[in-house]
């Protein structure tokens, strides 16, 4: 097995995003994996957990006895015929286990055994793949200088972002917006799986000596920032996007309305709606406390309102009253007391088209 070609140019690997199989359990694949690969195990959850215990009383030899009973016939085959696939769709990939040890050898072997086809294997798998990203965002981000976007909810600051080749989207990655209505239709990525994207958008990123973020808290949903990455922004020059609360009205309208009922409608055609109404209420209920009893009574009885419309009619102009009051009476105030300790680091401050004036000079 140990004759089949071996990949360790980590670098290569993510700098140009070649596919990879990863070998790996569900359970581990769900704790955190890389943006570039699918899980295609050649263990499930609980076989994997049957070998394990195997091991641990019986030893090595006996553990890997028991694995190849549980994954023989047709479920061998059938494992097979996905790697095999993968590896005729993505002749350019790799695979990889968690160590670059038993598990990778045997798929490996396996392909060869079946196609000829020598496919490689990734040395040290994804632990030493994880090390190596670890490594590289600390110090691309200390060699990185940044200038950080920041301005009032709803003003543009991802859309101005997407404008610019020298920007990260640090939302994007997370799956997130970072506020109380920030959820999106799938979940959040694990930590490390935020970490491993962060990363590699890092190492795409990394002949710009400058970039440019959106200013974030700590956290963005249930993920945080590397802490060398926060106090880099932290210490960083600050720009400020300035919109109309009529711009930002609107803006917000379409990204937290008209866009993400399209996302629920297409993710489920028939429950759609209902999946909507219930992230505008769970996002509302999150931001209760601090709204106060009869402030949020008042919302809640006003976003009611604006969905029984929006259901019957299609209407969203019924939703302004509920942004605007949730941009001026929550979003506005916690935003001036934050920037109030940040002034000293506001280098400039205009609308979408001077900021993009001042950051491409």
């Amino acid at each position: 097995m140990n004759e089949l070609p071996e990949i360790d140019n980590f670098q290569y690997l993510f700098q140009n995003d070649i596919p990879l199989i990863d070998t790996r359990a569900p359970v581990e694949f769900d704790r955190g994996a890389f943006p570039n690969a699918i899980n295609i195990p050649l263990m499930n959850n609980e076989e994997r957990r049957l070998i394990g215990v195997d091991y641990k009383d019986n030893g090595r030899n006996s553990a890997i006895e028991l694995g190849h009973r549980l994954v023989s016939g047709d479920i061998k085959k059938s494992r097979l015929d996905a790697w095999l696939d993968f590896v005729e769709k993505h002749p350019n990939g790799a695979l990889y286990c968690f160590r670059g040890g038993l598990r990778s050898e045997i798929v490996q072997h396996w392909i060869f055994e079946s196609s000829g086809i020598a496919y490689p294997r990734v040395k040290g798998g994804f632990k030493d793949m994880r090390r190596y990203l670890t490594k590289e965002l600390d110090q691309i981000v200390e060699l990185t200088n940044f200038v950080i976007l920041g301005g009032q909810t709803g003003c543009g600051k991802t859309l101005l972002l997407g404008e610019l080749g020298n920007s990260m989207d640090l939302e994007e990655l997370a799956n997130h917006r970072g506020s109380a209505f920030g959820q999106n239709i799938f979940p959040q990525p694990t930590q490390t799986a935020f970490e491993n994207a962060l990363a590699i958008e890092f190492i795409h990123k990394k002949n710009n000596s400058l970039l440019i973020l959106e200013d974030e808290g700590s956290n963005i949903g249930r993920v945080y920032l590397p802490t060398n990455l926060k106090n880099k922004i932290l210490q960083s020059d600050l720009v400020i996007l300035c919109a109309s609360l009529e711009e930002r009205i609107q803006l917000s309208l379409k990204a937290y309305v008209v866009d993400m009922l399209d996302s629920f409608r297409k993710n489920n055609e028939i429950d759609g709606f209902k999946q909507f109404s219930n992230y505008w209420k769970a996002s509302l209920s999150k931001i209760q406390k601090r709204l106060g009893g009869l402030r949020y009574k008042l919302l809640l009885e006003m976003l009611d309102s604006a969905l029984a419309k929006h259901q019957e009619h299609t209407e969203v102009d019924s939703y302004i009253p509920l942004i605007k009051a949730l941009l001026t009476d929550y979003y506005d105030p916690m935003y001036d007391y934050q920037i109030s300790k940040k002034k000293n680091r506001i280098v400039f401050q205009g609308d979408s088209q001077a900021v993009i004036d001042f950051l491409k000079n």
